[in-house]
């Protein structure tokens, strides 16, 4: 489970898959793929140290972005904002993995994180 701090940044979208057919005439037909989204979300942290090392190990014990883990949408959960160390909790809680190559700028005594996730399917 991603480890827990706060996020100066905190962007949550949703895409949806659509195959697109465009024809000679210029136009075009477009029909969902799936009928749900699929969740993604950007976060920017601004970490002491011992923070900045707790999530850069955490990152690469997953692999960077080859192995999933669990992640609690603040929003979605009961209740708003709570966070359960365990996993065991269900709401608010989705399979993720990351997305994207680690990206990091320092300043004084903070290191500025910027990591993006995206929901299993």
């Amino acid at each position: 489970m991603l480890p827990q701090s706060l996020s100066r940044v905190f962007v949550h979208s949703r895409e949806y898959a659509v195959q697109v057919n465009e024809y000679r005439n210029g136009e075009a037909q477009r029909g969902r793929l799936t009928d749900t989204s699929r969740k993604h979300w950007r976060l920017g942290k601004r970490l002491a140290p011992a923070e900045l090392q707790a999530l850069r190990d955490f990152y690469d014990a997953r692999k960077a972005s080859q192995e999933p883990f669990y992640f609690y949408d603040p929003w979605e959960t009961v209740p708003k904002f709570s966070h359960d160390p365990t996993g065991t909790a269900t709401q608010g809680r989705y399979t993720v993995r990351f997305e994207g190559a680690w990206q990091q700028s320092a300043g004084l005594a903070r290191i500025d994180v910027e990591i993006e996730l995206v929901e299993l399917a």
